[in-house]
């Protein structure tokens, strides 16, 4: 009894994680997921289910993946530092694309790869949704403390394409609505801001003058 106790505990912890708010983050990110399905289960998603609950989850992955790179910026404006629950946010994000794309590829195609393979090539927002999520894979993987110590300063490299999945998925959904409403320009309005941020703390940096090493005299 106490070691299946003990399994579940460790399972819990190498899912949820073992800070309780990260626990907590996990469980409340997932229930827009829980009451999609349920409401498609139910028959309550309207005439064309398999098209809302799509549209639902990847409209989630895109918030998630914004609220993450959203973080840093924040914290640098003079707001709260939630850092230690960006890499939460993050795999949110990639979570929500996993679940995206799987009622696209299981429910909708049938898993018929010839069928979704043309869709890639015929279709220019799905190549474009498809770029997006390939980018999304490798930083899941490697959103763990294992890989930053193995990656070292690549690391950042290689989690700075996150502002591109963004970029890429807000244009997917742009693209998708085939019109132009307000809400897929807002989450557009986003990411461009958090890029040009981004792009101006890289420039300020770049410009900012070197502390004068020890025993050398600083310039003045």
């Amino acid at each position: 009894m106490d070691s299946r106790i003990a399994q579940r505990s460790s399972l819990s912890r190498v899912v949820l994680g073992a800070d309780p708010v990260r626990r907590a983050i996990y469980i409340a990110g997932m229930v827009p997921a829980v009451w999609y399905f349920y409401l498609g289960i139910n028959d309550q998603l309207g005439a064309d289910p398999q098209n809302v609950l799509e549209r639902a989850l990847g409209l989630w992955a895109l918030r998630f993946l914004i609220a993450s790179l959203a973080i840093s910026p924040l914290r640098q404006l003079g707001g709260p530092s939630l850092i230690r629950y960006r890499r939460a946010i993050g795999l949110l994000a990639f979570y929500y694309a996993c679940l995206h794309l799987a009622v696209y590829m299981v429910i909708d195609q049938g898993l018929d790869f010839a069928a979704i393979w043309a869709d890639i090539l015929k279709k220019p927002y799905i190549s474009v949704g498809m770029a997006a999520f390939a980018i999304l894979v490798p930083l899941a993987v490697t959103s763990n403390a294992a890989s930053i110590r193995r990656l070292g300063r690549r690391w950042n490299g290689l989690h700075r394409l996150g502002y591109l999945a963004a970029a890429l998925a807000a244009l997917h959904f742009i693209m998708l609505v085939k019109v132009w409403p307000l809400e897929p320009l807002i989450y557009a309005a986003l990411v461009a801001a958090l890029l040009l941020f981004r792009l101006q703390a890289s420039i300020r940096r770049r410009i900012a003058p070197r502390p004068a090493r020890a025993g050398q005299p600083r310039q003045r």
